[in-house]
């Protein structure tokens, strides 16, 4: 009974750091992407994070002058209000959902990461808060 109550508690202490450390590695992701796009940083953003079909959908131009409408600031802050992961045929997905606080105003982000190995976004939206 004692070595049945061993097996549970390690399991469970495994799930929880995988779980754990999957929600970090997507926190991580979604904070390095936004800090390049808040400091002007686009190029960088757009070869380092987002998924090549992702690329074929929204050209370099288009995410540039998108980022650049919003007028980001270092005045900016970031507040994520809802971070999952979860996993399915051995695929990662991470959906992170938030807010790009600026002096005075909000803009909403909503961030799709996906991959096996390495985490790429694979949708994004950026809109001024209403």
């Amino acid at each position: 009974m004692g070595g049945v109550l061993l097996l549970v508690a390690v399991g469970v202490g495994l799930l929880v750091n995988l779980v754990g450390g999957a929600t970090r590695q997507a926190s991580d992701l979604a904070d390095r992407f936004t800090r390049l796009v808040i400091s002007g940083e686009t190029d960088k953003a757009y070869d380092d994070f987002l998924d090549p079909a992702l690329k074929q959908q929204l050209t370099r131009e288009d995410f540039t002058s998108g980022v650049r409408s919003l007028n980001l600031d270092p005045s900016c802050t970031t507040a994520y209000d809802d971070l999952k992961v979860t996993g399915e045929n051995g695929s990662n997905f991470a959906d992170v959902a938030g807010l790009i606080q600026c002096d005075g105003r909000d803009v909403e982000l909503v961030y799709r990461f996906a991959g096996k190995d390495e985490l790429k976004m694979v949708t994004i939206r950026l809109k001024p808060k209403a």
